[in-house]
């Protein structure tokens, strides 16, 4: 197993205890580590117990609780390392076993990393916002780097690949255009820029004046950045309705959902706190949260 440090900033990936829900989390981490030619990171947070303790007569003293888990946690970990090392043997790759809880140690790596990776089952709203299962809402609002969020079990991408971002305006959506066109690039995959606007409301016949306006915004965000990915086939829309609804359509079947964040605690407008939060339950695609500004791009 590797362990040697790399002074490159690496892609950390969240290794779950259960086998079931950490496969697409690791292919997508690996995947996007040999495309970008960095490094990997597997973590693994032994404060959890994992289905290797639980199948084990432990007596119930601390010192064997302490080294049932930290057992288990390596082999957690040995099968993830072996996992990457089938998929993408170029991948430079550590791994980490951790103490504390995922959240704590993954707000941690965070802070050197390029980006955070995170496995989740489909879960219910209340499950997402309560479950100590989930990790990733307390990750994505204190974390400086994107976090990526990969559901589980596998989901379907169309071909070509597509990616989509969500688009209001404010700087951190701005964060997450930067994102959503690397991934693009990096992908040959066609970005799909989406504003969403609410319906209007009784008496009001605004529709062509919200459309332009729309239209005026998403032009204003990508400009400039057309020119440095010329390869970038860029599609651009207004839609109409709740923003958690239109984005989880339209993200069907596309390679990812690119959202921003405010970081640091808190979240604005089309953004995480009420569009983020509201797609992880229901989204398809890995969701990648990006704060305002990412930490040296991603």
């Amino acid at each position: 197993m590797a362990t040697s440090e790399d002074p490159r900033r690496a892609i950390v990936v969240g290794v779950a205890p259960d086998p079931d829900k950490r496969s697409m989390a690791l292919a997508w981490a690996a995947d996007e580590a040999a495309g970008r030619q960095v490094p990997l990171r597997l973590v693994h947070a032994e404060g959890v117990p994992t289905s290797g303790y639980r199948n084990t007569p432990v007596r119930p003293s601390w010192e064997e609780w302490n080294q049932a888990l930290h057992e288990a946690g390596e082999r957690v970990l040995e099968h993830a390392v072996g996992f990457v090392e089938d998929r993408q043997p170029q991948v430079e790759l550590s791994a980490l076993l951790a103490e504390g809880t995922p959240e704590w140690v993954l707000r941690e790596q965070a802070r050197d990393a390029a980006a955070v990776v995170l496995g989740s089952r489909h879960l219910g709203v209340g499950e997402v916002e309560y479950s100590p299962a989930s990790v990733a809402l307390p990750v994505m609002a204190h974390a400086r780097c994107p976090v990526v969020v990969v559901p589980e079990p596998e989901y379907a991408t169309q071909d070509p690949p597509f990616v989509v971002v969500g688009v209001d305006g404010s700087a951190h959506s701005e964060a997450a255009v930067d994102v959503a066109f690397q991934q693009a690039a990096l992908h040959g995959a066609i970005l799909q820029a989406l504003y969403v606007r609410r319906p209007p409301r009784f008496g009001e016949r605004n529709d062509d004046a919200a459309d332009q306006e729309g239209y005026r915004l998403l032009s204003e965000t990508v400009a400039g950045r057309t020119a440095s990915y010329p390869d970038v086939a860029l599609h651009q829309e207004v839609l109409v309705g709740h923003p958690v609804e239109a984005l989880t359509r339209a993200s069907a079947q596309a390679r990812c959902l690119v959202v921003g964040t405010r970081g640091l605690g808190g979240f604005t407008g089309m953004l995480l706190g009420s569009v983020s939060q509201g797609v992880l339950p229901h989204a398809k695609c890995p969701v990648i949260a990006v704060p305002e500004p990412p930490k040296d791009g991603f």
